[in-house]
């Protein structure tokens, strides 16, 4: 992984004593929601994150050096009603999502600045409910799966009136399509 890393979490990562975690925060239509793998409550960059433990998965996050529309996913299992609630009601497909990787210090703060490991647009959530266990998982894609998805605006009078009514912009495209155009000498 080829990053620019700050300094300190740098010379974390080369301490024997690493206690990495992870940050995910996902957006509702109520809000964001903000989690991390481990318990209470954590501060930072000035917001209040929740303690999931380890009932946080997350799914593999793939780099390579292609242009490729990857995806994850991030879990809980063993979640309370509300946020069953919450993934049912306000997941909104195309809302952002983020995870970060990051270190905690001995006294349980977060150590510099953790870094980004995926941003995406929610895909789909998924509930599986059984007898056990009742676990929530949410895909994420990156924005690069809009390259796959054409377009239907065109330049045409007509495309322009639905995105600017009165714009004449395009009121001659048709009438001049098939035209042919001398330029110069003849």
């Amino acid at each position: 992984m080829s990053r620019d890393l700050n300094p300190d979490f740098a010379a974390a990562l080369a301490a024997r004593d690493l206690r990495p975690v992870i940050l995910f925060e996902g957006h509702f239509a109520s809000g964001p929601l903000r989690l991390w793998s481990g318990l209470g409550e954590i501060g930072w960059a000035g917001e209040s994150w929740s303690g999931a433990g380890a009932l946080l998965g997350l799914g593999s996050i793939e780099e390579t050096s292609e242009v490729v529309a990857g995806g994850t996913s991030v879990s809980l299992s063993g979640i309370p009603p509300h946020l069953v609630q919450l993934a049912i009601a306000e997941a909104r497909q195309g809302l952002p999502g983020r995870v970060w990787l990051g270190l905690l210090t001995l006294e349980g703060q977060i150590l510099a600045d953790p870094v980004l490991a995926f941003a995406g647009r929610l895909d789909v959530p998924e509930i599986t409910d059984d007898a056990e266990t009742c676990r929530i998982t949410i895909s994420y894609e990156s924005r690069l799966i809009d390259l796959n998805t054409p377009r239907s605006w065109r330049y045409t009078h007509e495309s322009q009136q639905a995105l600017h009514p009165g714009d004449l912009g395009f009121e001659y495209v048709a009438a001049i399509q098939d035209r042919e155009v001398t330029w110069g000498r003849g």
